[in-house]
């Protein structure tokens, strides 16, 4: 019987690959920092233009979702199934305190008129409309909580009527989160 050759055996360091493993001395302590080391703050004009941009498009990403209600961009104040159905309850009806902010300029160019008159009755008729926005702002706050516990039961957020209460004295267009049902529509 003949005797094959016995193959040569090949090199391990030949196959491995180069810095992995244990291929290399780990690196000292001081190495790795100095590898690591940036500066927190960028040094270049470009890096701080691009940071500036980046910076103002998340910003603006946040504004639109949270002008359209989403809730990851909602503060807390505005987060949670209830507050959204105060929200759109609000939304969906008219209410006085819309009014308070254009009348309140009307009564500032009546008493640019020079007549006591205008002015005492402008006054008087201000002050007739906030009482009457108050006790739209009560029966709203009063409304809210019963449609709330009427849907929830004991699980209301404490809260609601005066978070429903104070969108009504709000300009409809002034809202934030804006309002996502259009007036007499109900919420869901």
């Amino acid at each position: 019987m003949a005797k094959t050759p016995a193959a040569p055996v090949p090199d391990a360091s030949a196959d491995a690959p180069q810095g992995v493993g244990k291929n290399r001395p780990t690196p000292s302590r001081a190495e790795q920092e100095a590898a690591r080391k940036r500066p927190l703050v960028a040094d270049t004009k470009e890096a701080k233009r691009r940071v500036r941009t980046e910076m103002a498009a998340q910003r603006e990403k946040a504004r639109i979702g949270m002008a359209n209600g989403e809730e990851k961009y909602l503060p807390l104040r505005d987060k949670g199934p209830q507050r959204k159905f105060v929200r759109d309850w609000v939304d969906s009806g008219w209410h006085f305190g819309e009014l308070m902010m254009p009348l309140m300029v009307v009564v500032i160019l009546l008493s640019l008129i020079p007549n006591p008159a205008i002015m005492y009755y402008g006054f008087i008729g201000l002050w007739a409309f906030i009482l009457l926005v108050v006790a739209d702002m009560i029966f709203t706050s009063m409304r809210v909580k019963k449609l709330a516990r009427e849907k929830w039961g004991s699980r209301v957020e404490k809260g609601l009527g005066w978070y429903g209460a104070m969108r009504t004295i709000q300009m409809r267009f002034m809202r934030l989160p804006k309002p996502q049902v259009k007036r007499g529509q109900k919420p869901a």
